[in-house]
């Protein structure tokens, strides 16, 4: 696998102009996506995302079936601040318009060391290079914003997920509580 390439937006971008934080990046392919952080008004676009994936994506992301991101899901999806709770959303261009076609996010455990991480791609859009470009930007948000460990919890046969987690250096453990699912781990500080 390889590491997708990032560069600031220009006037040669596919995208029109991003306030804030933002990246076009360059997937394996070829293909462009903007990054940035996730916004309030990108809720309508989360919920779509969400209903888009297979059910296999959307149980291997929550741990379970589901349907439809309920309210308080998508209430809870929505809330970031930029250091405990951090999501970066992928747009592409999909017939004139922005769709969502993958988003990373984290948000802090109660010790404020750690934080929990999670990573969801397209159906159609994976084996591109997204996953670890999303990946790149949460890892190096929590690293700025002083944590020293990330860390998921999956489920075992989500290899995808596995060959994504040892690519960016992340350890893998069984859960001892619940055989079917695993706990991937990276160290983000260097001081231990």
């Amino acid at each position: 696998m390889t590491h997708a390439t990032s560069t600031p937006t220009s006037s040669h971008s596919p995208f029109p102009p991003v306030a804030g934080e933002h990246a076009v990046t360059t997937l394996n392919d070829g293909t462009p996506v903007l990054i940035r952080p996730l916004r309030p008004e990108d809720r309508e676009r989360e919920q779509a995302f969400i209903r888009r994936l297979s059910p296999e994506s959307r149980r291997c992301r929550f741990l379970g079936e589901m349907r439809e991101a309920s309210s308080p899901l998508l209430d809870s999806l929505m809330d970031t601040d930029g250091v405990t709770r951090v999501a970066y959303v992928a747009l592409a261009h999909d017939n004139g318009e922005l769709r969502e076609v993958g988003i990373s996010r984290y948000a802090s455990a109660s010790d404020r060391t750690r934080c929990e991480c999670a990573v969801t791609v397209a159906d159609d859009w994976r084996h591109r290079g997204l996953a670890v470009a999303l990946m790149h930007h949460l890892i190096d948000t929590a690293r700025r914003n002083g944590f020293q460990t990330m860390y998921s919890i999956d489920l075992a046969e989500n290899h995808d997920m596995e060959e994504l987690a040892r690519h960016l250096g992340f350890t893998r453990v069984p859960d001892s509580s619940d055989a079917t699912l695993v706990m991937h781990t990276l160290q983000l500080s260097t001081t231990h």
